[in-house]
């Protein structure tokens, strides 16, 4: 059995593979992942609550029961923090006494000893079970570095430290729960009940006892609980928990409704078309998460490197501690406490989270505004992005084509031409031949029977009429059947400069005739194209299988001057693969339905639409969840502000800890100094990157 439980308590990354390894050491359990950027577990096996919240108990991790309600309890008023309070006003009394009865008198002491033991005992539990097991982490450090201050007398800066330390806990808890709150906020977004209507009466019931094709009624002020389609009413949605999109739109009946989106005014009754489980928030809630729990490479160094550098830093306190007393003759108590310094400077809390915090924050600020990255290496990409290439139809253009003109010749007319061109195209999905469908259609005529329908990729189709084979496309097909007339060539010409993307119909003997489809091009796509080039991309280039005067006539409009036309998907990845050469860092833009080679080869590859299309939420590496491209500039540079900062994150980390160790060769370094450097890097690393939650459109 396979199922995920929501966790409390999950603050520490290095906790949570912790936990994970004690999970899956329960005979039990097949296998367990941990998804600490979400606060939740997998697990593939049989596991109660109970055996969960004990794997956990070194760090207090529990279950969560009902996670809508621990969201709204505050961050600051646990166990924890509480007694850390405490500690701080027995250390505040006890410094405020030193002036009378000095450092050294056992009230003083005394003080500093409680507020050591109340504000670090849980640390100090932690520690020696740690030590016990040879399990070195920060905990670790710390216990054996405020263990030995007392030892060798220095109760204030102990006392100090162990304040210290869980500042910066608590800070990093904080964090953490800050940047899971837009996740947090989509999971409680879908109502838990909805009204149906069951035998002629309206009930109330849970989302999960709804089926498919139950009917849903969603009145003024309430949330949709269930995808489905409008089947009477009127309503004004408001989808911004869906695509990002703040204005309402206008839903009638055979309209499509997501789940979480608010009925703003108006009522309608909505046919359920998917469960629960399977709405598209649900999937996007299950893609974020799984996004922020995906590592990026800058993450992959930092585990890499905290690996070596945390027993690297015990080697070198234990060095500082012992080397100069052995060899120099150096006083013990000096350099002891200089190496127990050492050891608090060595702890990798800022370094650890200097990653994870930017890309979970940057990530949920994305899903916000309606864009789903899936995952720290697709966000990295993006920030690197030097060139974009665009699919045309559906992507710059709104791939809903209508007949602009019928031209035929010979003995033909307009209305045989277009029966034939339907009958034919009546067995394929693509946006043209559904174009010349509706045309006929307007007609009120019936379409008439084809037969050995046969698609010809890239270039049109054929099918028998009448046992006579005919054939629909482009110039490149019918150069393969027959030498093409002037006057044909002539017509065709003048109607691809006018922006027409032009299907010539005709069988192995003539052609009958010329079909003109006009797509208009999407309205904003110029000034989305400036705003790409104001980001400093190298390239911007248009991939399309329409003929040259069409895709060149778009192309100008919209002020893209590399195209490259005529191209089957093969060779448009091709396209992509030249392009990486010279670029390195390429993203594809598309429909998320066609062209999926190229946007799998692509460096990043970005499907527009994603909120009626289950494809694009599947294949793309980032979904714009609304049909438009407006979002596009946002997310690169949402994506390059991520990328930089956690390069300021990881260099910052890194520059404090050697300056810090640095003090040690002049003595200079102490503990409440070490332990300050420390703090100030996590509380700047988390600053920094909370900034990415400011990043707006």
């Amino acid at each position: 059995m396979n199922k995920a439980y929501y966790l409390k308590g999950l603050t520490c990354a290095n906790c949570a593979a912790k936990f994970e390894k004690n999970i899956q050491a329960i005979p039990s359990v097949e296998n367990a992942e941990v998804n600490f950027a979400a606060s939740k577990i997998k697990i593939n096996g049989e596991v109660t609550f109970e055996q969960i919240n004990e794997a956990g108990a070194f760090d207090n991790i529990k279950v969560v029961d009902d996670q809508a309600n621990e969201q709204k309890r505050s961050q600051w008023l646990n166990k924890e923090n509480l007694k850390t309070g405490i500690a701080l006003l027995i250390l505040i009394v006890a410094l405020s006494s030193i002036p009378i009865l000095g450092k050294e008198h056992p009230v003083v002491i005394g003080a500093f000893l409680l507020s050591i033991v109340i504000g670090g005992y849980d640390l100090f539990i932690k520690g020696f079970k740690n030590l016990f097991t040879f399990y070195f982490d920060m905990k670790t450090l710390m216990t054996i570095a405020v263990i030995g201050a007392a030892i060798i007398g220095e109760w204030m800066e102990a006392s100090i430290v162990v304040l210290l330390f869980a500042l910066s806990e608590a800070l990093e808890a904080y964090s953490v729960e800050k940047a899971r709150q837009s996740i947090q906020s989509l999971v409680n977004i879908a109502p838990k009940k909805a009204t149906v209507i069951r035998d002629g009466e309206q009930i109330e019931m849970h989302v999960e006892s709804i089926n498919i094709n139950d009917i849903l009624v969603v009145k003024p002020g309430e949330r949709v609980a269930m995808d489905g389609d409008v089947i009477t009413g009127s309503a004004s949605i408001n989808q911004a928990a869906i695509t990002g999109e703040s204005m309402p739109i206008t839903k009638q009946s055979g309209d499509e409704v997501f789940a979480g989106t608010l009925n703003e005014e108006g009522s309608v009754q909505v046919r359920v078309t998917k469960l629960v489980e399977d709405t598209t928030l649900a999937k996007i809630i299950h893609l974020v998460e799984d996004a922020q729990a995906e590592k990026a490479p800058a993450q992959h160094f930092v585990d890499k490197f905290a690996k070596y550098y945390t027993p690297a830093i015990m080697i070198l306190a234990l060095l500082v501690a012992i080397l100069p007393p052995l060899v120099m003759g150096a006083s013990w108590a000096d350099w002891t406490y200089l190496g127990l310094a050492t050891l608090v400077v060595g702890c990798p809390c800022a370094l650890i989270i200097s990653t994870p915090v930017a890309i979970v924050t940057a990530i949920g600020n994305a899903a916000r505004h309606g864009v789903l990255i899936k995952g720290g290496v697709h966000l990295e990409e993006a920030g690197r992005l030097q060139a974009l290439a665009f699919d045309k139809t559906g992507t710059l253009t709104y791939g809903t084509p209508e007949v602009s003109k019928v031209i035929s010749f010979g003995e033909y007319d307009q209305e045989t031409v277009l029966a034939y061109a339907a009958a034919i195209e009546s067995f394929s999905e693509h946006p043209l031949a559904k174009s010349i469908i509706k045309k006929y259609e307007e007609l009120g005529k019936k379409i008439i029977t084809a037969k050995d329908f046969t698609s010809i990729t890239g270039k049109g189709a054929k099918a028998s009429i009448d046992d006579v084979e005919f054939y629909i496309g482009n110039e490149a097909l019918f150069d393969e059947v027959m030498t093409l007339e002037r006057n044909i060539l002539d017509e065709m010409y003048a109607l691809q400069d006018e922006g027409n993307t032009v299907m010539i119909i005709g069988n192995t003997k003539e052609v009958i005739g010329i079909i003109a489809v006009n797509d208009q091009i999407r309205v904003g796509v110029k000034n989305v194209l400036n705003k790409i080039k104001q980001l400093g991309l190298r390239q911007v280039i248009m991939l399309t299988g329409d003929n040259v005067h069409t895709a060149e006539k778009i192309a100008a409009q919209i002020g893209i001057s590399n195209v490259k036309a005529g191209l089957l998907p093969e060779e448009k990845l091709q396209q992509i693969e030249q392009l990486k050469e010279n670029y390195k860092h390429i993203g594809m833009v598309g429909d998320g339905i066609n062209d999926a080679p190229a946007l799998a080869t692509s460096s990043v590859g970005i499907a527009m639409g994603g909120a009626g299309t289950d494809t694009a939420l599947e294949t793309a590496d980032i979904a714009l969840m609304e049909d438009k491209l407006d979002k596009l500039p946002y997310t690169i540079n949402l994506s390059r502000r991520a990328l930089s900062i956690i390069k300021q994150n990881i260099s910052f980390a890194l520059v404090l800890k050697v300056i810090a160790l640095l003090l040690v060769i002049p003595g200079w370094l102490t503990l409440w100094i070490a332990i300050i450097a420390d703090v100030g890097a996590t509380l700047i690393v988390v600053l920094n990157s909370m900034r990415l939650m400011g990043v707006k459109e």
